[in-house]
């Protein structure tokens, strides 16, 4: 599991060995099974989180019961709760695997350390935030201008994989439509195309 992490991380900054020993000493290898939970509402996070094999869902459940998928999360991308990390106060929301999961977790304050110590790593992860932070940008934006049909062809073009890989249902959950709106873009998509 750990060669993969590292070799993510080699394709975005050089570090030593040594380097690569801190940061595995201090990695948590988790594995879930579909549909179990990595965190739960009311639990506080604690963890940077990589995913090595995949695919997880980061959602909240309003009172009417119904679930508000905020993101997803396959190989190679970290997932969390952000907000709960760093307030220390319980999470809103539940991350739980669509798929059978593989996952490096790492403390806060092992993150934070390894961080400060090995300034090649922190310049990797404040580019994965600036990264992310854009993304959540263009994510409000498209779900407060687009129309139903062009957040869908928007996540279709920008995550051709996770459109054959998360079932439609989540799809239409993301997008904040309907699973028979959903359905209907997607036939007049079909025959437009």
């Amino acid at each position: 599991m750990f060669e993969l992490f590292k070799e993510y991380i080699s394709q975005k900054t050089t570090l030593t060995d040594a380097d690569y020993a801190k940061i595995e000493a201090v990695c948590i290898y988790k594995k879930l099974r579909k549909r179990q939970y990595l965190l739960q509402e009311g639990d506080v996070w604690k963890y940077n989180a990589f995913i090595t094999k995949g695919l997880v869902r980061f959602y909240s459940v309003d009172e009417s019961g119904r679930e508000n998928i905020v993101s997803f999360a396959k190989e190679n991308w970290w997932t969390g709760d952000r907000a709960s990390l760093l307030t220390g106060e319980p999470s809103r929301n539940n991350i739980d695997a669509i798929e059978d999961t593989e996952l490096i977790l790492i403390t806060k304050t092992n993150f934070d350390n390894l961080c400060r110590e090995i300034p090649p790593f922190n310049d990797m992860v404040n580019a994965i935030i600036n990264k992310s932070f854009i993304t959540s940008q263009n994510r409000i934006h498209s779900a407060i201008s687009f129309t139903a049909e062009q957040k869908y062809l928007d996540f279709v073009q920008k995550y051709p994989d996770l459109s054959l890989r998360v079932p439609q249902a989540m799809i239409a959950s993301y997008l904040g439509i309907t699973p028979e709106t959903l359905s209907r873009v997607r036939k007049e998509t079909v025959k437009r195309h």
